[in-house]
């Protein structure tokens, strides 16, 4: 390939543009008849997939003016209602928010650099599809739900049911993910997540895994617990019966340990300029174990740091 041919590819194509201000008329544009129109929640994927002939279009939906994309609000007995255009440094920005749901902090907070927090969206982090998206696996574990609106109605669906392949999900054509919801947390629950990467150049996890668990008062026992995973099959995982091993167990190393070779038995991962699928098949065990316990010293109160806090942000 010559130097004009990478500069053909690099160039950005030509498409209509709409920022359609109600989900009726962004639910029409997505169901015309146009090339594939793609939904722009933050861009900081879009933008580069079209510049780099990745995908094509003839028109790019801007969804931040849609007031249901828009919203983020908290109620104890409700859970948290996440906009699918709400960057990610509203939801840090938000006290109430990083108190009640650390292990989704722990993942907004490390999507890209300062810059791209700005722009960026859980939202657009889910839609894109990657298997090594950092908020998937720990979306999966707090139980969250996508809002979907399309020219039938709207349905919920379960995050872990959403993405089918690399960089594909279950929207239709003319469907626009409107919002997460998280249900409410137990008072004695705790999550994390946490990632591995060879170096801070190459942002894209290794492994990721998130974990969500409820204790009992003493916070000496399991009552619940949700894993999931990332970077280790075609599509993030929900490790459903790695989370059911551990209820009603004693919190210890031998109850962790088991829960995180059940973790492990489900990993498909792939080898590639990464790292070995071998040595993907020992992360999961590793931080799926750092990932629990993380969530139990959260559950019992005890200080666990975030990306933000780490950083000063």
């Amino acid at each position: 390939m010559v130097i004009g041919d990478i500069e053909r590819k690099l160039r950005l194509q030509n498409f209509e543009y709409s920022a359609p201000v109600t989900v009726k008329e962004a639910i029409d544009l997505l169901a015309g008849d146009n090339c594939g129109a793609r939904i722009l929640a933050g861009g900081t994927d879009l933008i580069v997939q079209l510049r780099q002939g990745h995908l094509s279009t003839d028109r790019v939906v801007d969804i931040k003016r849609l007031p249901d994309c828009n919203k983020l609000s908290y109620d104890p007995s409700e859970g948290l209602i996440l906009g699918a255009a709400v960057p990610c440094h509203r939801i840090y920005g938000d006290e109430t928010i990083v108190k009640t749901y650390p292990g989704l902090i722990d993942a907004a907070a490390i999507i890209g650099g300062i810059q791209i927090q700005g722009r960026a969206t859980v939202g657009g982090n889910l839609c894109n599809s990657s298997p090594s998206a950092d908020t998937i696996p720990i979306l999966i574990a707090y139980r969250a739900e996508c809002e979907i609106a399309g020219p039938t109605g709207t349905r919920k669906v379960p995050v872990e049911d959403f993405c089918t392949a690399p960089g594909k999900n279950i929207l239709q054509k003319g469907e626009i993910l409107l919002a997460l919801h998280l249900p409410s947390v137990a008072k004695s629950s705790g999550a994390h997540y946490l990632r591995f990467i060879p170096r801070f150049e190459m942002d894209i996890a290794v492994v990721g895994a998130g974990a969500y668990v409820e204790l009992d008062e003493e916070g000496r026992s399991f009552k619940k617990a949700r894993i999931g995973l990332a970077a280790v099959a075609p599509t993030p995982l929900f490790a459903r019966e790695a989370g059911d091993l551990l209820q009603g167990k004693e919190v210890s190393e031998a109850s962790i340990d088991a829960a995180a070779l059940a973790a492990q038995s489900i990993a498909r991962p792939i080898s590639d300029m990464r790292a070995p699928a071998e040595y993907r098949k020992h992360l999961v065990k590793v931080l799926t174990k750092r990932a629990l316990w993380g969530a139990v010293r959260r559950a019992r109160g005890e200080f666990v740091p975030n990306a933000v806090q780490e950083n000063g942000r």
